[in-house]
């Protein structure tokens, strides 16, 4: 991926790493476009950072996304890169039947959502002379955290899609990358001030070196994220597995 002069719309970028993505794409010399759900919050990133353009969008549903994808294709027919980062993260205890909604409202934002978005840009990117796709997954994808299992299991299913996508597209512009985040300190689960959770910064500093190499490679992995990321190569999948058992809820 070029690191500037591209157009980029980015999910889920009113906080946390799709905002941190956008501020820097941005700064580094891209036309960004935010998109989400709350028109407010996103007006107060654009009033904060001029040139930075938005986009009312809801991932859950397919008549947004649909809507938005035609409206882009019109307002900016270059655009070149899609940020599928937008994704939700719940507790869910499975003993309590009343979770079920929750873990269907999972389903649906990060993987469903993930899997639309790209079905519905496809079609814009493919005709870019240079075009990318990074899908969000989360280091999650390889050893779950127990305690919120559909959420390990969407960031799994993402990295198996994001895999195909890529061997489908191999002979087309459009280049397919994946960023697997470990714990970042944002609102995601009410990490802000998780002393366990890597700093955002600290994290975007890495994923912006990651972006310098070339070619990109196609997984962004930063180094607190690699021990699960190679949990069953290295053996120790099993002993990762049983540490993040330990990791509870809060008590209510």
């Amino acid at each position: 991926m070029n690191s500037t002069g591209n157009t980029i719309l980015v999910t889920g970028s009113t906080s946390g790493i799709g905002l941190g993505l956008a501020l820097r794409l941005h700064k580094a010399g891209n036309t960004i476009i935010i998109a989400g759900r709350r028109k407010a919050l996103l007006d107060k990133i654009v009033s904060e950072h001029p040139g930075i353009e938005s986009v009312l969008l809801d991932v859950c549903d397919p008549h947004s996304i649909q809507r938005t994808s035609e409206a882009l294709a019109v307002s900016h027919p270059n655009l070149n890169v899609l940020i599928n980062n937008a994704g939700i993260m719940q507790w869910e205890d499975l003993t309590e039947p009343k979770n079920l909604s929750t873990a269907e409202a999972i389903v649906t934002t990060n993987l469903l959502g993930t899997i639309r978005m790209v079905y519905a840009f496809i079609p814009q990117l493919i005709k870019q002379p240079s075009a990318t796709i990074i899908n969000v997954s989360s280091a999650l994808a390889f050893v779950p955290l127990p305690a919120t299992p559909t959420y390990s299991a969407t960031k799994a299913a993402v990295h198996s899609f994001t895999q195909s996508l890529r061997v489908q597209l191999e002979a087309s512009p459009v280049e397919v990358i994946e960023l697997a985040p470990p714990g970042v300190r944002t609102t995601l689960l009410g990490q802000e001030n998780d002393e366990h959770a890597m700093p955002l910064d600290e994290f975007l500093d890495e994923i912006f070196e990651l972006f310098e190499i070339s070619p990109t490679p196609q997984e962004l992995i930063v180094e607190r994220a690699k021990p699960l990321r190679f949990a069953e190569a290295s053996g120790s999948h099993n002993e990762i597995l049983n540490m993040l058992a330990g990791y509870k809820p809060p008590a209510e």
